[in-house]
């Protein structure tokens, strides 16, 4: 297992969990909050104002899922987003947007139909998928990311 980061729900500082000790229930280092889900990665639900927090200032590089809840394919995507919120903790962070709530940055990405997946490494768009897309596919653009 790698480290992975988790990000405080309640003052936002992002805390490095170890490897060895992700069986435990992890809290965090500024405010001892309990941090969520520390032992199985979940997915970053990202808003408006989280967004450039999250990309700019990861040291990872970002998978964004623009999805609507609403919509049949991004539902039948949500799975794989999980899946690879797992296989990629410690090493990019999985997020996902909800774009019939956060219309900004859905706008700024003039993002015109859902899903869209958007690579970001350095607070960079990289890559871009548009509509579904088999699980196969993206972990080789994240991989790419990754090297």
């Amino acid at each position: 297992m790698n480290d992975i980061i988790v990000t405080c729900p309640s003052c936002g500082v992002k805390n490095r969990i170890p490897a060895d000790k992700q069986d435990r229930v992890p809290k965090c280092g500024r405010c001892g909050q309990v941090l969520p889900s520390g032992s199985i990665p979940t997915v970053v639900e990202l808003d408006d104002r989280k967004f450039d927090q999250v990309v700019g200032h990861s040291s990872l590089p970002v998978l964004v899922d623009f999805y609507s809840p609403t919509c049949g394919p991004c539902r039948m995507m949500a799975p794989v987003i999980e899946n690879l919120a797992r296989a990629y903790a410690g090493r990019a962070v999985i997020a996902k947007l909800d774009t019939s709530r956060n219309q900004v940055i859905a706008a700024k990405f003039q993002i015109r139909g859902v899903p869209t997946l958007l690579f970001f490494k350095s607070n960079k768009l990289v890559d871009q998928i548009v509509g579904a897309v088999p699980q196969p596919e993206i972990e080789q653009r994240l991989n790419a990311l990754l090297s």
